[in-house]
């Protein structure tokens, strides 16, 4: 017996469960792996990207709380507020899971020369 109709529609339709079953076109097998050099700068990157979205968005929600009264309990004291610093942590997390993404899947650029 074949994969259940539900599991079919289920690969067809959604790509990430295409990609984790191994069916990707992103890459090809023989394709080399990024350096690790790469992969430095995708994590300092991500890490440099994550906390300037922090910083905006920690303002912007500063901004909201001081016109309109509200109280969230999202500020720039990550050392005094959990919250805040799980955001933090969580901006910067993803910021580096992204990039390090993007370059596992984006073959390194050749010179011709």
């Amino acid at each position: 017996m074949g994969k259940p109709l539900a599991l079919k529609k289920l690969l067809i339709f959604l790509p990430i469960t295409k990609y984790l079953a191994g069916e990707t076109d992103i890459m090809s097998q023989n394709a080399e792996r990024p350096g690790m050099l790469r992969l430095a700068a995708a994590v300092i990157l991500g890490f440099i990207v994550g906390s300037i979205l922090f910083l905006i968005v920690a303002l912007g929600i500063g901004i909201v709380n001081d016109k309109m009264g509200m109280q969230i309990p999202i500020n720039l004291l990550i050392g005094e507020n959990i919250f805040s610093a799980i955001l933090m942590v969580l901006f910067i997390l993803v910021s580096i899971g992204a990039l390090c993404w993007q370059v596992w899947n984006t073959p390194s650029s050749e010179n011709d020369l």
